[in-house]
């Protein structure tokens, strides 16, 4: 299964993108319409984060800025009646971290505007997924003073690497919120919360 894909992005107007690996292999991926990897410029490098969904006619790749993203999309697709595109269409209404909210707080309203999604199936997924949102990190924020920092995904992997690190979770998450710089890479996250914990 393809895990990831690192190349230069190549976006389409309907809801794809290339993704043009170093090889010169160019993937199609499917995105959801919020996706912050629409901030990137034709042929900037990027990492995708994917899961293959293999049906007897098609096999396609839907793709995520973070591993957060990737796995609420996994969850989605657990839900009984929400397929691939579904989920995405589910996906492209919030971003993750607030999708997640809205399911946790059974706001069915919020779901249903998701393209296609009817009131009924928007109940079964808050039903079926309102216990498990909450399963993979809760890295939501961290307060620093008065400040409260959003946790992307280079956050959250320099948060994972400090742990790795020995550092225990509330230490980790603490460091990187005090980084106040937004979009830096994961390096930098870990670099600076290093020298914040010295």
């Amino acid at each position: 299964m393809i895990r990831f894909i690192k190349g230069k992005f190549h976006p389409l107007t309907d809801g794809t993108a290339v993704i043009e690996s170093a090889s010169g292999v160019g993937f199609l991926v499917y995105l959801p319409a919020n996706s912050p990897l629409y901030k990137n410029l034709e042929g900037d490098e990027v990492k995708v984060f994917t899961a293959m969904i293999v049906k007897e006619d098609d096999v396609s790749l839907y793709g995520f800025d973070g591993k957060e993203e990737l796995d609420l999309f996994k969850l989605l697709i657990t839900v009984n009646g929400v397929g691939a595109k579904a989920a995405m269409a589910i996906m492209s209404i919030l971003p993750a971290m607030e999708l997640r909210r809205a399911i946790a707080g059974g706001d069915v309203e919020a779901i249903k505007a998701a393209s296609g999604v009817g009131k009924k199936t928007a109940e079964r997924v808050i039903l079926e997924l309102k216990d498990k949102v909450g399963d993979f990190g809760d890295l939501s924020s961290v307060s620093s003073g008065e400040q409260s920092f959003s946790f992307g995904s280079e956050r959250t992997e320099a948060v994972s690497a400090l742990i790795t690190l020995g550092y225990s979770k509330s230490e980790a998450e603490t460091a990187v919120g005090r980084v106040i710089d937004d979009e830096l890479p994961c390096e930098e996250y870990i670099k600076r919360a290093l020298k914040d914990m010295m």
